[in-house]
């Protein structure tokens, strides 16, 4: 960002999520007056914080992927991560158990990921070195010439500079097909696919561009900060407000009146008044309830007609006693999982063999669970818009958990001493969520780039944040997609009145 705002430049925040956090702190650098109004009492949005009787749990995401961009990041502010919170890379990097009594152990060692892979398949190894190599490319042509500069309408992709990704058409078609045409056994393209739930979407709905994911996962890693992601929440925060921003928590906006210069926004605690307006809101509540009917060009029923990634049925468990063989990080998976991402995407239902997933974060953080007990997180994906009442989260927890000590042999029923639950109503009540989806938008075809929301789709001087937006859902994305909004503010902005201003 080579330009500043004018001085005196009031931008409200609506959401201190990440890509409103990131957008705030970009903002206030760029010479604006950034005042962030976050509803809840914590900062993050999703990824919350809960605390129980000497437990801590981070809510949402766990995984900490993408190191660079957290860097480029804090490093446009001459700052780094470890300034913050330190960084611990995670050997295991997670524990895979199949349901046929299998397991696998990824370490962040190619040597180990390659014998791995030939141990399922003869050439599997340099096969995944193959695919490796091609992600590595992929991912450095994906960001440095997609993701960072900001390619937010198909004209943008009519440019010379993307010519080397002209070659590269099969990455547009599915990931299961891609995968394998580099191993054909099912465990090891489940080892190459899972990460795909993180963008919520399936092996048959998410476009092999998402390949890259392999590169982010085997050949950059996966670590723990410090404090967990609540501890890189409050890193954000700590920086925005070094950068001038103003944060006010427990402050719920409830409507959105006005223009570019002139903006009213009605609050639980009065009316907040602004020339701009970044809504970190997810697009779909801003337009439905934030916006006036005509204050946006979208049809009403737009919303009902996306393709959501997963809600989760989700159980924070304070637990006694040891829990190995769980990693920090671990997956649980069926053979064949076809059948529930089925019941996410095709024939919603809740799943009757579920993949799913579990966060030890005390395994690495003696912080989090007092001596001798582990706090524990399971995550299964679901459908959006399921029915979750009480009578079926009870049974489908106990499905879970008998699944869990079946599966792995930890059996935690009897020694659970702290225990909450999340799932698709709490997603919607909490952060209304459309059907409740615990992600956002999912990365399917039509959803990806410059058919994701429009940053700019509302009133003039109102511009969207966060997960819904280009480039899209994970902690990394929302950093990124903070940096391209305040851009396109400060790019629509009349020429600064101090040129010299930094």
């Amino acid at each position: 960002m080579q330009r500043v705002l004018p001085d005196e430049t009031r931008v409200a925040i609506v959401g201190g999520g990440f890509g409103g956090l990131s957008a705030a702190a970009y903002l206030a650098r760029a010479g604006a007056d950034v005042r962030l109004l976050e509803q809840h009492d914590r900062l993050g949005g999703h990824a919350g914080l809960l605390e129980r009787e000497g437990f801590r749990f981070d809510t949402g995401p766990s995984w900490y992927l993408m190191p660079d961009v957290f860097e480029r990041f804090f490093g446009h502010f001459d700052r780094e991560p470890t300034d913050y919170y330190a960084l611990e890379r995670l050997d295991p990097q997670y524990r895979v158990f199949w349901k046929d009594g299998d397991s696998a152990t990824v370490r962040p060692n190619r040597e180990n990921v390659h014998a791995l892979f030939d141990r399922y398949e003869d050439g599997a190894g340099d096969a995944l070195a193959d695919y490796l190599s091609t992600a590595e490319r992929n991912y450095e042509l994906a960001m440095n010439r997609v993701v960072y500069p900001g390619r937010d309408r198909l004209r943008d992709y009519v440019d010379t500079d993307l010519l080397p990704m002209a070659t590269r058409a099969r990455l547009f078609g599915s990931m299961d097909d891609y995968v394998s045409r580099y191993v054909e056994h099912p465990k090891l393209r489940q080892l190459l696919e899972y990460t795909l739930v993180f963008l919520g979407g399936a092996p048959h709905n998410t476009p092999a561009l998402y390949s890259i994911m392999s590169h982010v996962d085997l050949n950059l890693n996966v670590f723990y900060p410090e404090g967990g992601i609540a501890g890189v929440v409050d890193a954000l925060a700590d920086l925005a407000r070094t950068q001038g921003v103003d944060i006010e928590t427990g402050t719920a906006v409830q409507a959105i009146r006005g223009e570019r210069g002139a903006f009213a926004l009605e609050t639980d605690t009065g009316v907040e008044h602004a020339d701009l307006v970044v809504s970190n809101a997810n697009p779909a509540h801003t337009e439905r309830t934030l916006l006036s009917s005509t204050a946006h060009e979208r049809a009403p029923d737009d919303w009902d007609d996306r393709t959501y990634a997963p809600s989760a049925f989700m159980l924070y468990l304070g637990v006694e006693g040891d829990v190995d063989p769980l990693a920090h990080h671990s997956l649980v998976l069926p053979t064949d999982w076809d059948p529930h991402f089925e019941r996410i995407f095709d024939r919603p239902a809740w799943p009757a063999d579920p993949a799913y997933y579990l966060s030890v974060t005390s395994k690495t953080d003696d912080t989090v669970a007092p001596d001798g007990h582990h706090a524990v997180v399971v995550l299964v994906p679901i459908a959006p818009g399921l029915d979750d009442g009480p009578e079926v989260r009870e049974r489908y927890r106990d499905f879970v958990l008998d699944d869990l000590a079946t599966q792995t042999g930890v059996d935690l029923r009897d020694r659970i001493v702290v225990e909450e639950s999340a799932c698709v109503s709490d997603f919607a009540d909490r952060y209304d969520d459309p059907q409740g989806t615990a992600l956002g938008l999912a990365h399917t075809l039509f959803q990806t780039g410059p058919f994701r929301p429009d940053r700019c789709a509302g009133p003039d001087g109102l511009y969207y944040s966060g997960a819904y937006t280009t480039p899209g859902i994970g902690m990394p994305m929302c950093l990124i997609s903070g940096e391209r909004t305040a851009r396109a503010v400060v790019e629509d902005a009349p020429a600064a009145a101090s040129p010299t201003r930094r």
